[in-house]
């Protein structure tokens, strides 16, 4: 039996394969291990922390409408809407009673030149020769009233109607067999109205039956 002569690589001119290795004593080009594979435990992953503000607004924005916090801030929103409206209307409500009446004070003023004509008036009709004078202060009289009536004024309290403490107020107390108690007897200032708002009360005396 002849034996087999053991050729060496050299003596055949074939290429001899050559391995590298890296800084950290491993083949180079080899495959990383996984930390499975060398039975290492992972790195724990860091841990991230919010306070209760930031985590109720990641609540609310990405939790499910069921949740409370999601309810919670649906509501506040409602109440912001509702508050908001309600500033709205105040306003609107504000500025057009500011309109309507915005010549209160001025209406205000001219009252005592109504009660200066009404003045003349009844110290002047019973004199003959002022006459022509108590016609003319009368017409002046009536178209100064007729043009504050077209800004909403309106004269109030005449004798004979039931005193009316909102509109009227007592001066003095009077007896009249012949009127009901608690009647106007006279009017001694005329009160006037605004819009239905009281700008300036009668001034009366009241019949007292005793």
């Amino acid at each position: 039996m002849s034996e087999k002569k053991h050729q060496d690589p050299l003596d055949r001119g074939q290429d001899i394969p050559v391995t590298t290795y890296g800084s950290d004593g491993r083949p180079q080009g080899a495959k990383p291990e996984t930390p499975a594979e060398t039975g290492s435990p992972e790195a724990p992953a860091a841990e991230m922390s919010l306070s209760e503000a930031e985590l109720a607004e990641l609540c609310k924005a990405h939790i499910c409408p069921q949740c409370s916090v999601m309810q919670e801030a649906q509501a506040d929103k409602l109440r912001a809407l509702a508050d908001t409206d309600n500033l709205r209307k105040r306003l609107e409500r504000e500025t057009a009673e500011l309109r309507k009446y915005a010549g209160e004070s001025v209406l205000a003023d001219l009252l005592p030149v109504l009660d200066n004509l009404e003045l003349a008036l009844a110290h002047g009709k019973n004199v003959e020769a002022c006459k022509d004078f108590v016609l003319g202060v009368d017409m002046t009289r009536k178209m100064f009233l007729d043009t504050l009536r077209g800004h909403g004024l309106e004269a109030v309290g005449q004798a004979g109607e039931a005193f009316d403490p909102k509109i009227q107020e007592a001066v003095g107390m009077a007896s009249d067999p012949s009127q009901p108690d608690g009647a106007v007897l006279q009017v001694m200032q005329s009160g006037y109205v605004l819009k239905g708002r009281l700008l300036r009360p009668a001034k009366v005396l009241v019949n007292k039956i005793s």
